[in-house]
């Protein structure tokens, strides 16, 4: 199998013309912190996730006893 020639699906060819990643990651710098922007967001929305299901209640089946 040759490894030079790949046909490419549409749908990769669409997500690589509207998303552009040939650029340098936005990076986060705190003192000695230094993380890319787009790990904190990921790493913030696992945390709210996490706060939310310890928050929010069970859910319960009706009151009838069995």
């Amino acid at each position: 199998m040759a490894w030079g020639h790949r046909r490419l699906s549409v749908e990769t060819v669409l997500l690589g013309a509207i998303i552009n990643l040939n650029h340098p990651a936005h990076v986060v710098h705190w003192h000695f912190f230094q993380m890319s922007l787009a790990n904190l967001v990921v790493i913030v929305v696992m945390i709210v996730v996490f706060a939310a299901a310890i928050a929010l209640p069970f859910p319960t089946h009706g009151r009838g006893g069995s």
